[in-house]
């Protein structure tokens, strides 16, 4: 890994983690705590008021996304959802409640600090269909095909290898599985340049990818019906847009020998030797 890639890594661990502080600290016997995303282009106000009124204060206030993924992703009683970036647990909390309690919400986020608050947001919301996993979603600490639904919101951007994101995202589904993302992306004009003057990186628009380069990162590693719609603009010439893909419910013998390969180096770069960790019940089986 680059050094310029650790620093904007870190630059934004650094900034997602303050964030769960102010929310921590904010919320009083009192009074609720006060928003973190200051732009109505980010933030709860994108979900319906019926969702924000069944949640703990402190999930509202911590949500930075763009756009509501559980209302793109169709989710179904039973499913097994992943969170990519989970921060506060807002979305996991929606999805949990979506696929009821045959089904599983897991958020994965590398900030300790959004992990213990989303944590807490669970256990004031009585969830008990969720789990929360420490991890980069570069490297996403479940094993190959067990994941019917991965969604995210407005994370996807912040990463410095999307095409491994990609990757990982695919190998973590079954066949058959999809994708529901809401994320800034960019009109194919703008050059990474023009992006980096519009706002920084870890506000999200910087390493935003183009509509183009967006569908053509998820189609080479396998993804099919594609979809990429704008909702609303963030900038000038960059967009929230709702992402839905799907993976295939076949694939050729080479990729899923890949795929079977990649989990086990993933799970024991980030979390030690798989059998361990499926030992000790970490991971879905089903």
């Amino acid at each position: 890994m680059s050094e310029q890639t650790t620093d904007l890594r870190e630059t934004v661990r650094r900034r997602y983690a303050a964030a769960a502080v102010k929310v921590t600290e904010g919320g009083t016997a009192c009074c609720r705590p006060e928003p973190v995303a200051a732009d109505e282009s980010f933030g709860a106000a994108l979900y319906a008021a019926d969702e924000r009124d069944t949640l703990p204060a402190e999930a509202i206030a911590a949500s930075l996304g763009c756009g509501n993924p559980t209302a793109v992703a169709e989710l179904r009683a039973g499913e097994r959802v992943l969170d990519l970036g989970s921060g506060g647990g807002i979305d996991v909390l929606l999805s949990a409640r979506r696929v009821g309690p045959g089904g599983k919400a897991y958020g994965l986020d590398m900030t300790e600090e959004m992990l213990a608050l989303a944590l807490a947001n669970a256990g004031k919301a009585g969830a008990t269909n969720v789990e929360f996993l420490k991890g980069a979603i570069e490297a996403i600490p479940l094993p190959a095909g067990t994941i019917d639904v991965v969604i995210s919101n407005c994370v996807i951007n912040l990463s410095t290898d999307k095409p491994t994101v990609f990757a990982e995202a695919f190998r973590v589904l079954k066949r058959g599985g999809r994708i529901g993302v809401s994320d800034v992306v960019a009109d194919d004009a703008l050059t990474p340049d023009q992006r980096a003057e519009r706002g920084d990186y870890v506000g999200c628009i910087a390493g935003a990818l183009s509509f183009a380069e967006y569908r053509q990162g998820l189609e080479a590693v396998g993804f099919t019906d594609v979809e990429i719609s704008p909702s609303h603009p963030v900038a000038d010439g960059m967009h929230s847009a709702i992402i839905r893909a799907a993976k295939p419910l076949t694939t050729d013998a080479s990729q899923e020998t890949a795929e079977s390969a990649t989990t086990y180096r993933r799970l024991d770069a980030c979390c030690g030797p798989a059998e361990t960790s499926a030992d000790h019940g970490r991971f879905p089986t089903g």
